[in-house]
């Protein structure tokens, strides 16, 4: 029996948790795919039979989806826990940029990584940002092997900061923001933490922080705060100020305004 939960959901991609609790060795008759997507085992494995052939799937291997492509599958080991995510083709495009993507990707450290920031990612709720970052760094790192950043993306990161500064209507977003700029979110997203020192998502919420304390100086309620500065909520506004300035937005109004 297999059942999922949506752990994220976004215009281009959705992020599902799956538990499979077959327990069988025969092969299942054939699935085809719905969609563009990547599939990571948490816990468990079973055996895959797609477009690359035969393969055991466990935590040190993922395998890449294509809509139409028929699968199998067989569950000698018992039950399985995977994360699923599901791309819309024009980020498939994006982060692939024309090539044909790999049946399987055997994972490395860097992956499991950024298998393990995207889970943490989707229980805060910023989709446009924070987990639409660590979805394409985890993605991008599977289909491109680790390299460097050349100088000619330094217009680029500079262009991205501009438009994320002014609150560009292209910078609603991680994807949209690299649309703009006519390069993929997987580029966009390693070069400027290459070149800037931090996330895209880190620098995005340093001028946020920066903004709320303005509004907090002035004697603004943490709660007016949150929308005006642009948080899906209070809790939204703590975590992130906290973690920018170790203090809550309600200790930092009391500090500046009694110093």
């Amino acid at each position: 029996m297999r059942s999922s939960v949506a752990l994220a959901r976004h215009p281009d991609f959705r992020i599902d948790a799956v538990f499979c609790r077959d327990d069988h060795t025969d092969w299942s008759a054939p699935e085809p795919c719905p969609s563009y997507g990547l599939v990571l085992t948490r816990r468990g494995g079973f055996r895959l039979r797609g477009r690359g052939g035969e393969e055991f799937v466990d935590p040190t291997v993922a395998y890449l989806t294509v809509p139409g492509e028929e699968q199998r599958f067989a569950h000698p080991a018992g039950g399985d826990e995977c994360t699923s995510l599901h791309l819309s083709s024009q980020l498939w495009w994006e982060l692939f940029n024309g090539r044909a993507a790999p049946a399987v990707v055997h994972l490395d450290a860097r992956i499991d990584l950024a298998h393990r920031l995207l889970l943490r990612a989707v229980t805060r709720p910023d989709p446009d940002f924070a987990i639409a970052e660590r979805l394409v760094r985890l993605v991008g790192a599977a289909a491109t092997p680790a390299n460097g950043v050349s100088e000619r993306d330094r217009s680029l990161v500079e262009a991205a900061r501009a438009a994320v500064h002014d609150d560009a209507p292209e910078a609603a977003g991680l994807l949209p923001l690299a649309r703009s700029l006519g390069v993929s979110p997987y580029r966009l997203s390693r070069s400027f933490h290459a070149l800037v020192g931090v996330p895209l998502t880190r620098y995005r919420n340093r001028l946020r922080v920066g903004r709320a304390l303005d509004l907090l100086t002035a004697g603004a309620e943490p709660a007016r705060v949150a929308i005006d500065v642009g948080f899906a909520d209070q809790a939204h506004l703590t975590r992130t100020v906290r973690a920018h300035v170790g203090h809550t937005p309600g200790q930092l109004r009391r500090l500046l305004r009694d110093g």
